[in-house]
């Protein structure tokens, strides 16, 4: 959903219950002592008591819902469902940043192939429209993650994601998508005095491979001059990589650029079974069924119609606050006059940045996996991680006391094993699919659509060409393995933030056999 984190350790049905002034095991009231994060901090004080108090006040009018999406004056009419039989070139499945990238370009590359596109909900209602609104270069999460996974081609995965960055700005400009496209780039910011050190490594190897042109190291004072907060002691500023968007109005200015380039579009039309018979593929739907020559699967979080493809993702929730708009003089008192991206360097991190209107955008930390790969409404809202956000929100920008929140909400995130999206093909080739964007899809789904359309064709591109690209992440085991193995792997990562940094046996382990998580 967003530019997002991995890290919560959770039993199945886990969720703690605290007493107000929880203080190891005595006061613990947790299903599982050992999973409740709680029992490994300090002692709840007096002064944190009211803290927290007044974090709870500032949630106190926030609606339940997306603030993308809570946009009547933008948000699109929706589009009738598929009734009867339909045939077509290409089928897309699923209406967010995948499936539109892919409908929109497979109309630029040949404006004769006739395109449909079916979503189960409406365009953008899941993940691309209530995500951070972080569009970045990267095709691999992040620089660090790149590097421990394909050094030998991260200078080339780093031209592409530029290259493709350029390319939305530009089609943002061309089909005049007003989505509020802001290259303002982003800091990267160290919380504590070992994340110093990883972002000073991050910066030497970047100019070592010949890619840190426009990353700029910020010290202490550097970095609190452009976004005043105690927390903060270092930074690393990606000026040019990472450009803010509405997300939602990102979506319905694609789905609108489909429809006048002649794609059709069903919103409320689930696929429900993937076939094939002699030359053709087909979807069936509730209401019908659409033949194709080739079908490209976006459905990304959600389960996919090629079973093969589901051991490899995860839904994870993530979840975010938006805040009341900010007065000229809680503006002046951060001194975030810039207007960059910001995310910490915890394993359990925060993302947050100024949209036009002067909200601030606060999400991360706590993101959770539910047992059996579940996903559901009833995910979307979770007072206890809003409380917690709220908390530390107030933490990072005391001098914001007083500011309210607006609205809440989570999405679900389409996870894998190493952090970046896998591709393939099915059926013959003529079924093919991206997944596992892990949070840093805005961007990178436009680079997978191109891959995508690369494997119907059956080209061999620069892209297709990338090991990044002809190899998949590892599998998830089956539950309760699963369940099992991702919340010791959280737990761990809880630890690890707690300890400067460290990684113990088990996170050794995993990094070293591809599972290991470290954003």
């Amino acid at each position: 959903m967003a530019s997002g984190a991995e890290e919560r350790p959770r039993t199945p049905n886990h969720e703690p219950r605290t007493s107000p002034n929880h203080e190891g095991d005595k006061d613990c009231l947790a299903d599982d002592h050992e999973y409740c994060r709680e029992c490994n901090e300090e002692p709840i004080t007096v002064s944190d008591a009211v803290a927290s108090q007044a974090a709870l006040r500032s949630l106190a009018d926030a609606r339940p819902t997306p603030f993308w999406l809570d946009d009547p004056d933008h948000r699109p009419a929706p589009r009738p469902a598929l009734v009867g039989d339909e045939q077509c070139d290409l089928l897309v499945v699923g209406g967010g940043y995948s499936g539109l990238w892919t409908a929109l370009l497979a109309k630029e590359r040949d404006p004769g192939r006739d395109v449909v596109l079916v979503e189960s909900e409406e365009v953008g209602w899941a993940a691309s429209g209530r995500n951070g609104g972080f569009c970045a270069a990267s095709l691999t999460h992040g620089f660090g993650n790149g590097l421990a996974r394909w050094p030998d081609e991260l200078a080339e995965l780093e031209r592409l994601g530029r290259r493709n960055l350029d390319a939305i700005e530009e089609a943002v400009e061309r089909y005049g998508i007003d989505c509020d496209f802001e290259r303002t780039g982003e800091i990267a910011v160290a919380t504590e005095p070992h994340h110093v050190a990883e972002l000073e490594e991050w910066e030497q190897q970047a100019h070592a491979l010949g890619v840190g042109d426009g990353l700029t190291l910020l010290d202490r004072d550097a970095v609190r001059a452009e976004a005043d907060s105690p927390t903060f002691l270092a930074g690393l500023w990606d000026r040019t990589g990472v450009a803010m968007v509405n997300p939602a109005r990102l979506a319905w200015g694609l789905k609108r650029a489909c429809e006048q380039a002649g794609v059709r579009v069903y919103e409320h039309t689930p696929a429900t079974r993937l076939g094939a018979r002699d030359a053709e593929v087909a979807v069936a739907t509730p209401y019908g069924r659409v033949h194709a020559q080739h079908i490209a699967l976006g459905t990304n979080a959600f389960p996919s119609l090629l079973r093969r493809v589901r051991p490899y993702v995860v839904p994870v929730y993530d979840y975010a606050l938006m805040t009341e708009p900010l007065s000229d003089e809680q503006r002046a008192a951060i001194g975030w006059h810039n207007r960059q991206g910001l995310s910490d360097n915890a394993n359990h991190f925060h993302y947050f940045r100024i949209t036009t209107d002067n909200r601030i955008l606060w999400g991360g930390y706590d993101v959770l996996y539910h047992y059996g790969s579940r996903i559901s409404r009833d995910y979307h809202q979770r007072p206890e991680t809003f409380a917690k956000l709220a908390q530390h929100f107030f933490r990072c920008f005391p001098q914001l006391e007083g500011l309210r929140f607006t609205h809440t909400w989570g999405g679900a995130i389409d996870t894998c094993s190493r952090f970046s999206p896998f591709f393939g093909t099915a059926m013959d080739g003529r079924v093919s699919y991206a997944a596992g964007f892990t949070g840093l899809g805005v961007g990178a789904t436009r680079f997978g659509a191109e891959v995508m359309l690369d494997l119907l064709a059956g080209e061999r591109t620069e892209r297709t060409a990338l090991t990044m690209v002809r190899k998949k992440p590892l599998p998830f085991p089956p539950e309760p393995v699963r369940w099992a193995g991702i919340g010791l792997t959280q737990w761990s990562l809880a630890r690890s933030d707690a300890q400067a940094g460290r990684r113990n046996l088990w996170l050794k382990t995993m990094d070293k056999v591809g599972l290991g998580f470290d954003s």
